[in-house]
Parts: C-alpha cells; sequence; structure tokens
C-alpha cells in the first residue's frame, strides 16, 4: 500500500459518502487530512476518527472560504500534497426545461466552481509530485433523464480536469474519478428519498454489469490510487467507476 506518512491531505465533502471514506483511506496511510465540510459538526465527527486530521467549515462555492481551507491546511500541517475536490450535490429529478435557472446555475457553482477554486487556491502550497484528484460522475459521459444540469456540471469537471492537467503538469497531476449512483445522500438530494424504493434500485442495477450499486470504498480506493505514486505517471484520467455501466 502506498504511504501518505508526512502526507497532508484534503478532502472536501469529507463528513460523509465518499469523502469520508477518502479520510479513512488516506489517514489509514498515514497521512494528515483536513476534512473539509459545509457540515462541521459532522466533519468533527470524522476527524476525531483520525489519527492526525482537523476539521474545517467549507461552502465549496465561495471562494474566500476556498481560500481559507487552504491557509488552514498550510497553518495545521506545513503544506498541502493531495486535494480530494469531492464536493458535490445532484438538484431534484425533473426535465431540464423546467428547471429554475438559479437552481441551474448552483450545480456549476457547488460541482464546477468548486474544483476550479480548490485548485487555485491549494496548488500555490503543492510541491513537486502533489496530486489532485476531482470527483465528477458516470453520468457526465452517459446521462440519463431528470438530471441533467448536474451532469452538465459534473461533465464541465472532465474538461477542468484535463485541462488543469497541462497546465499544472509536470509538478501537480490532476485525474478524476467517475462514480456510478451510489447509496450515499446523492438518493435523498436527488429524490427526496433516503434509499430508492427496491424496483427503481432493481431497474438501476440492471444498468451496472458488475450487478451493484457503488459503494464509498469504491470511490475512496480509486482516488486514492490516482493520488499515489503507482500512478505517477497519469495525468489527466478520468477513471470510470462504475462497475461497467459505461459499455452497457
Amino acid at each position: 500500500m502506498a504511504d501518505f506518512t508526512d502526507k497532508c491531505v484534503i478532502v472536501t465533502g469529507g463528513a460523509s459518502g465518499f469523502g469520508k471514506a477518502m479520510c479513512t483511506r488516506f489517514a489509514d496511510a498515514g497521512a494528515s487530512v483536513v476534512v473539509a465540510d459545509m457540515n462541521l459538526g459532522g466533519a468533527e465527527d470524522v476527524a476525531a476518527t483520525l489519527p492526525e486530521a482537523v476539521a474545517v467549515a467549507i461552502d465549496v462555492a465561495d471562494e474566500a472560504q476556498n481560500a481559507a481551507m487552504a491557509q488552514a491546511a498550510v497553518d495545521a500541517f506545513g503544506k498541502i500534497d493531495v486535494v480530494c475536490a469531492n464536493a458535490g450535490v445532484p438538484h431534484r429529478v425533473c426535465r431540464a426545461i423546467d428547471m429554475d435557472t438559479a437552481e441551474f446555475d448552483r450545480m456549476f457553482a457547488i460541482n464546477t466552481r468548486s474544483v476550479f477554486l480548490a485548485a487555485k487556491y491549494c496548488a500555490p502550497h503543492m510541491p513537486e509530485g502533489s496530486s489532485i484528484v476531482a470527483t465528477s460522475s458516470i453520468g457526465a459521459k452517459r446521462p440519463r433523464p431528470g438530471l441533467a444540469a448536474y451532469y452538465a456540471a459534473k461533465g464541465a469537471v472532465l474538461t477542468l480536469t484535463q485541462a488543469l492537467a497541462v497546465e499544472l503538469a509536470p509538478r501537480i497531476r490532476v485525474n478524476a474519478v467517475l462514480p456510478v449512483s451510489a447509496p450515499t445522500g446523492f438518493d435523498l438530494n436527488a429524490s427526496g428519498v433516503a434509499e430508492l424504493p427496491d424496483e427503481v434500485n432493481a431497474q438501476v442495477i440492471a444498468g451496472i454489469p458488475m450487478g451493484r450499486r457503488a459503494q464509498p470504498q469504491d470511490v475512496a480506493d480509486a482516488t486514492f490510487f490516482l493520488a499515489s505514486s503507482e500512478a505517477a505517471f497519469l495525468t489527466g484520467v478520468c477513471l470510470d467507476v462504475d462497475g461497467g455501466r459505461a459499455i452497457q
């Protein structure tokens, strides 16, 4: 397993779901972790379970709060080695033409601008060999009806990832993971129910060759790999973590 001892890792959206699993994955490999989330109480709870971690409150769409997050990481651990730009949120399922324009704009602020801001304010503190890993969605490649604005924002993350990879190379690698549907807070935000009805869940799984939805650990493991020395020659990679959904 890659060793992240003496490395500082920031995880946005670290209080739950994919982000919480990422925090644990990196901490288990020796990293000092900045658990950044709008839910400060949840971030503090996660940080308390890790050997060396601090919690930071952040609205990832806010420029000043991204600058403060980067400074908090430097103040606590002296540098930033990995940024997991993971925080994001879907909108309620609806047709694109029925969507409120302000909600459309919010999707890009939270899901796309957040990656830009994390890179903008963290990169100056990142030494050679550092890594940024963004969380996109397999829907960025293979959208389904009802989440057009969310998928469009996540699609922009793919282009941003590749553009940043070119601009920041060779000092900083920039990659992305593209998860398939997972039983996290996504369901509640998209549909208003904490768990999908059995028949809907079955329909989702039917489109995934591996026969199940993603788990937070799947996404954390892929993120960990892209950030590790084992992926030292990978940049601009947008890695499907989808159980084969994109080829179904």
